[in-house]
């Protein structure tokens, strides 16, 4: 599907702050891709996806990822918000028709992370955190310099702050942001 045609298609799908905060990941990806040398393309697209099933209710959600067969975890039973990530990427694949497995993997995993994410994923991961319509963040002035200088020390900064914040709010942590945060942690001091 062209891209124009897809960014109506979201119009119509998404609340207003979410599609303007779905353009902004996608003009912020394609900028990061720029200075990374990757596929703007995939960068664009994943960006414009990325939130496809966030305006889904919770409820919804949980009864589409069954329905499609799409594992649950515990964390994302008890927080269904977090499978957004998730069915977005089966319904970019089904019903917007996007066969790129590298866009579809960096739509899956820009919520919580994971381990040993490629380039697109990173960019999709921190475009998320600091595109324009971004305000509430700690230290966002520096994240946004961080992420045109280096992917992984702003991956790590990202996941340092999401524990801290949702650890002070009392909410459950998803395990895979932990091992997220561990991989990079310990991947970032073995190259120092």
């Amino acid at each position: 599907m062209k891209r124009r045609k897809l960014e109506k298609k979201l119009k119509k799908k998404l609340d207003r702050e979410r599609y303007d905060h779905t353009l902004g990941v996608m003009y912020t990806a394609a900028s990061l891709a720029m200075v990374y040398n990757i596929d703007m393309e995939q960068a664009m697209y994943a960006g414009l996806l990325h939130d496809c099933a966030k305006c889904i209710p919770d409820d919804k959600k949980l009864e589409l990822c069954q329905k499609y067969h799409l594992a649950i975890s515990p964390a994302e039973e008890s927080n269904p918000f977090l499978l957004h990530a998730k069915l977005g990427a089966y319904l970019a694949r089904k019903k917007y028709h996007v066969k790129d497995g590298e866009v579809l993997h960096a739509i899956q995993v820009h919520t919580t992370g994971e381990p040993g994410m490629n380039t697109l994923d990173k960019i999709i991961y921190i475009a998320d955190y600091i595109e324009p319509n971004r305000d509430k963040a700690p230290d966002l002035a520096d994240v946004r310099k961080m992420a045109f200088e280096n992917l992984d020390q702003t991956m790590l900064k990202i996941l340092t702050n999401t524990l801290k914040y949702l650890e002070q709010k009392g909410g459950e942590i998803d395990p895979l942001t932990v091992e997220t945060y561990q991989y990079f942690k310990h991947g970032i001091s073995y190259c120092k």
